[in-house]
């Protein structure tokens, strides 16, 4: 057990663990007989991503992300993907004098390394890789090869229509099993197994005159997959709705479903969408991840400023934390992440929603039901009967609901909602709109988090220049500064970004905002009194983030704020 206890001090040296930290693991490796670093990886003492880079120097091993390898893809037949992914590793060129390097997720896995060698008859050089980059890479791999191959199927086979040649709508009565190994069935389960590894948000599935065209939404902005010929759209229509549960026979009016999928070990929920248009039913796929949301406050872009006030929020025993902005900007995940939070045995939380995002273990979570008639407003009566301590509603959409909210919130509970507005002033003159006294809404909240998403740069293709006279003028600066500009590569797919960010604009109710939310209506004034009561803007927020090349000038550019 030598090299536990060096590996010990070693990350006691990186910091990654305390010094007093340190005998407890050790005793409990030698106690369940386990290597210290599944130990505290088990135990969350550690994360691939923070372990890893420490590792690599305990072993001399260099640490990259794998965005950042430049993979020669055709020495993928010297492995099988179920050896690759089963071992965690990737070969990654063959260098000049002979040598393979391979990237490795398992550095201390004598077995796997002992595999690799086995299987090739050159020096063999590694490199560290977090283990998930690499299963998420051969699955991207997989999924691709996958569509190809079904879109191969379709041009080659023509893939005949499911209905047969002249049967009605009505006739057209279909079980799975009829489907599983038409090229169009493939063809649909590989596109949806696709866009996990693309970090898609949503599917979109086109109907035009000849042609169907697939898109993903990656990063905010739709990306063209793939296209096949619209004489295969009967059969994929069909598939989607059996798979989603649909009323496969109906095609005149829009539907809902809904699908679960395992993918790569993680369970998915993909929300399904019909919509009737002049050539056909088109499909929008919403991709939700249900086992991963493990968002943290640095994750979702908080920082060290805001987590104060958030602090400050989430610490208040009742009133109203609300979120704004515009459809898609991460305001439900950001309020799952303030709800992980508070959820504690002590406190009962319960939550009304539409629909029910991700299932989180310890809350009562409602879904909203508009043909049984169970609407925000009716269904926060319901909860305000049970008890709570803490209540989550989705959205505030009319004025019965934002009153009975507003009511909870000043008769002892915190209530988290959301709102669409442009920042966060406008949310005082929004609830007020919709029929709120001020003096309630003055009393009742305890804050405004305006947010939106902006798009990171991409780290493999990032580049580093001095600002030009324009770009001075839209910084507000008056010397050159160093900024980074987006310019493309095989990591990014060309765009130039791979993720995205948050930014906020927090306003918090102090006494003095409260004063003067009871009296003033004008937007402006809330707006400065705001600026003045230590609020940093939405424009602010990015314009930091262009400094510190996080993302870039032109996303400043695009945000929709004053």
């Amino acid at each position: 057990m030598n090299i536990n206890r060096e590996l010990l001090q070693f990350y006691i040296y990186k910091k990654i663990i305390k010094k007093k930290q340190a005998d407890k693991i050790l005793e409990d490796c030698e106690r369940l007989k386990v290597k210290v670093r599944d130990y505290m990886l088990a135990k969350e003492y550690a994360t691939d991503v923070r372990e890893l880079p420490a590792l690599g120097d305990f072993y001399c091993m260099p640490y990259v992300e794998i965005d950042m390898l430049d993979i020669d893809k055709s020495l993928f037949e010297m492995f099988s993907f179920e050896f690759m992914k089963r071992n965690k590793i990737i070969p990654v060129l063959m260098s000049y004098d002979g040598k393979l390097l391979v990237a490795t997720g398992k550095p201390l896995d004598c077995s796997a390394l002992s595999a690799i060698a086995s299987q090739v008859v050159c020096p063999v050089d590694y490199v560290l890789v977090p283990p998930a980059q690499i299963d998420r890479y051969i699955d991207s791999i997989i999924a691709v090869l996958s569509t190809s191959a079904a879109l191969d199927d379709l041009n080659t086979e023509g893939d005949s229509v499911l209905f047969g040649d002249k049967k009605s709508d009505e006739e057209a009565d279909f079980i799975e099993g009829d489907v599983v190994n038409n090229a169009s069935v493939r063809l649909v389960d590989s596109i949806i197994k696709e866009a996990v590894p693309y970090r898609a948000s949503d599917i979109h599935i086109e109907p035009y005159e000849k042609i169907v065209k697939v898109r993903y939404r990656i990063d905010g902005d739709l990306q063209e997959r793939a296209e096949f010929p619209i004489n295969s759209y009967p059969a994929i229509c069909a598939r989607l709705k059996i798979m989603s549960s649909m009323n496969i026979a109906e095609r005149r009016v829009p539907q809902d479903g809904r699908i679960n999928m395992i993918i790569g070990g993680k369970e998915f929920d993909f929300r399904v969408s019909s919509l009737p248009t002049v050539f056909g039913e088109k499909f929008v796929i919403r991709v939700l991840d249900k086992t991963s949301f493990r968002f943290t406050r640095d994750d979702l872009g908080f920082t060290e400023s805001e987590n104060v006030l958030l602090d400050k929020m989430l610490g208040k025993p009742h009133g109203i934390i609300l979120l704004t902005g515009p459809t898609g900007c991460g305001k439900s995940t950001t309020l799952y992440s303030f709800l992980k939070e508070v959820n504690k045995p002590d406190v009962n939380i319960v939550t009304v929603e539409d629909p029910v995002e991700y299932i989180m273990p310890g809350i009562n979570q409602t879904q909203v039901n508009a043909k049984a008639n169970m609407t925000f407003s009716n269904a926060l009566r319901a909860i305000l009967r049970q008890d709570p301590d803490i209540i989550m509603i989705g959205e505030m959409r009319d004025e019965e609901t934002a009153d009975i909210a507003v009511r909870a919130a000043i008769t002892g509970h915190l209530v988290f909602s959301t709102l669409h507005t442009n920042d966060a002033p406008g949310a005082i003159l929004r609830l007020e709109n919709m029929g709120i006294a001020d003096y309630l809404v003055a009393d009742a909240l305890v804050g405004v988090i305006a947010q939106r998403l902006v798009k990171r740069l991409c780290p493999a293709c990032k580049k580093k220049g001095k600002t030009n006279a324009k770009e001075m003028e839209i910084l507000g600066i008056d010397e050159p500064v160093s900024i980074y500009r987006p310019q493309g590569c095989q990591f990014c797919n060309g765009t130039g970004y791979k993720g995205r960010i948050a930014i906020h604009e927090m306003m918090y109710m102090n006494e003095n905002m409260r004063n003067i939310v009871s009296k003033e209506k004008n937007l402006e004034i809330l707006r400065e009194a705001a600026r003045e009561n230590g609020m940093v803007t939405l424009w602010n927020s990015c314009h930091s983030l262009v400094i510190k090349g996080v993302t870039s000038i032109q996303e400043l550019m695009t945000l929709n704020v004053e």
